[in-house]
């Protein structure tokens, strides 16, 4: 079982507090007895001694083993997923990563160069030089997986896993999916490179749960994905989410969910960000076009590293992206990001990224303008600026690209946040600070960024390919129709049942039935009443101990 929202690591984690305590003060009781009858001698407060004094043998065996059985699963999620302190899948030197960031634009930019005359397709970004320019490339779309770069370079996605085609854009059950539409494609347990059969707007009804492995495809059709929760990545790894356009995105949730074939849990109210990112590793996110959200356009928190976020444009919205949940959690330390070759468009206020804690290289990324700042922080974090260009606004007070927040300068002056090969526009500067060219940094600028006069270049097809920009200047709805559009022959709004096979390349599971996340902490009550009773003659041994104390 995997923990699958707040509420229910809370209820657990309650658990765990009751019984610790409840155990504690009947320890407390028993050393204060003992050390009556036995003044010489000192009796700690444990459940070792606690529980043979005051219970039958059976008894505290089966609580045990029923404890044990009931908890296994909180024991069992955190160690999968790497939820801890030591955040062991972090790149032990992301100096390294980021210099073999800056090869690859060298290299890709130096090709294109030579082969200028050749190849007009070249653009000089590694990333889309990797795949675009191969006229079959729906004939091997998998090999997008090996164009990662940067700390997400990693991430496999569906790759070596069967195509499914989503030819359904309804979503009217969230916790028991039809076959053939994507969130029934997500929740799959085996890798899978999830594909769209036609254009098609996708109106969630609630947040979209993606599972470990998957790969959300969306070239050669225009998809949209808009409504409640949009997309989350909790407690996963080796997702990848490319062309698709993500917006609109509304808060939701206290309901049942569906995560995975066989398990459905109760899900609290999401923020109502583009792209929830908790607890995870391995992500990348490339050319997604994302705007106008409830709260961030994408989040990554609690935990999660190895992420790189590409190509994309970023576009009307107030706080656009969070990296770290808090400034106290210190897992997010581990936290490592690459943001390579973004637009950062019109109507934007703030958070590009906002950090706590971790590694933070902002590479080559083009920055229209801002109204309160760029680039923001926190908690120490290392951000890492290379290659940019930074267009300030017309406001005489918001020329900053940088800012610390709420935090003297006293404290941050030995943050490390360095800026290398960035162009100013428009009277923007960068206020550097910490340790800068020091010997730990002097190595990553053996290899010069490429100036920020090949940002053009680089971010040319930034966003969802071929998808015209939206440059008014308003922060707010652009008219999307909130009862949500489908178009293509296989996405009508009543849906289809998928069951003709035709687009399929895998064969599909029943749906997973629906479970209440409560129902455990019921079971567990009423089965130690049962216990208490049956052992101890219905509370009366168990009173006559307590009694006795």
């Amino acid at each position: 079982m995997v923990i699958e929202s707040i509420q229910e690591q809370d209820i657990l984690k309650f658990g765990f507090l009751f019984l610790f305590n409840f155990f504690f003060f009947l320890g407390s009781f028993h050393r204060k007895k003992q050390r009556k009858d036995n003044k010489n001698k000192y009796f700690p407060p444990s459940i070792i001694i606690v529980l043979p004094r005051m219970l039958p043998t059976t008894t505290c065996i089966l609580l045990i083993c029923l404890f044990m059985s009931f908890f296994s699963p909180l024991i069992q999620a955190f160690s999968s997923f790497g939820f801890n302190l030591t955040l062991p899948h972090q790149h032990p030197d992301p100096e390294a990563v980021a210099q073999q960031v800056q090869r690859s634009v060298n290299v890709s930019v130096s090709r294109r160069q030579m082969m200028s005359l050749q190849n007009q397709c070249l653009t000089g970004n590694p990333i889309d030089d990797c795949w675009h320019c191969d006229p079959n490339w729906q004939n091997d779309r998998q090999k997008l997986a090996d164009c990662g770069i940067g700390f997400g370079g990693d991430a496999m996605g569906g790759k070596g896993g069967q195509i499914y085609v989503v030819t359904d854009s309804s979503d009217r059950d969230a916790a028991n999916p039809i076959p053939g539409t994507l969130r029934h494609a997500v929740i799959q347990t085996e890798p899978l490179w999830i594909v769209f059969s036609a254009d098609m707007t996708i109106k969630l009804k609630h947040e979209l749960i993606v599972n470990s492995f998957k790969t959300i495809d969306g070239r050669g059709t225009n998809v949209h994905i808009v409504g409640n929760g949009c997309i989350t990545l909790q407690y996963v790894s080796n997702v990848i989410i490319h062309n698709v356009h993500v917006h609109h995105c509304k808060p939701s949730g206290n309901a049942d969910i569906a995560s995975s074939p066989t398990h459905v849990g109760w899900r609290g109210k999401s923020d109502g960000d583009g792209i929830s990112i908790f607890g995870s590793r391995k992500i990348w996110i490339d050319h997604c076009t994302l705007s106008y959200c409830t709260d961030g356009l994408i989040d990554a928190i609690m935990g999660s590293t190895g992420i790189t976020i590409s190509n994309n444009h970023f576009s009307h919205h107030d706080e656009v992206m969070l990296l770290g949940h808090s400034d106290g959690y210190l897992p997010d330390s581990g936290m490592q990001v690459t943001i390579a070759f973004n637009h950062f468009g019109v109507a934007l206020v703030q958070r590009m990224p906002r950090c706590r804690r971790g590694y933070i290289h902002v590479v080559n990324n083009d920055f229209t303008q801002w109204e309160m700042y760029a680039i923001g922080g926190s908690a120490n974090p290392t951000i890492n600026s290379q290659g940019n260009r930074y267009t300030a606004p017309a406001d005489n007070n918001a020329k900053e690209v940088t800012k610390r927040v709420d935090t003297d300068e006293g404290e941050w002056a030995g943050w490390n946040w360095r800026t290398e090969g960035d162009v100013m526009v428009n009277g923007a500067f960068f206020v550097p600070s910490g340790v800068g060219l020091s010997t730990q940094y002097a190595k990553a600028s053996s290899v010069d960024p490429k100036s920020a006069a090949l940002i053009d270049q680089l971010t040319l097809n930034a966003g969802v390919f071929g998808d015209p920009r939206d440059n008014t200047e308003s922060r707010s709805s652009s008219g999307f129709n909130d009862g949500g559009t489908t178009t293509g022959a296989n996405s009508n709004n009543g849906g289809s049942n998928g069951g003709d096979g035709d687009f399929f390349g895998m064969i599909f599971g029943n749906g997973a039935s629906s479970s209440s996340s409560y129902s455990n902490p019921i079971l567990l009550s009423i089965l130690i009443i049962l216990i208490l009773c049956i052992t101890t003659n219905h509370g009366a041994l168990l009173s006559f101990q307590l009694l006795s104390l």
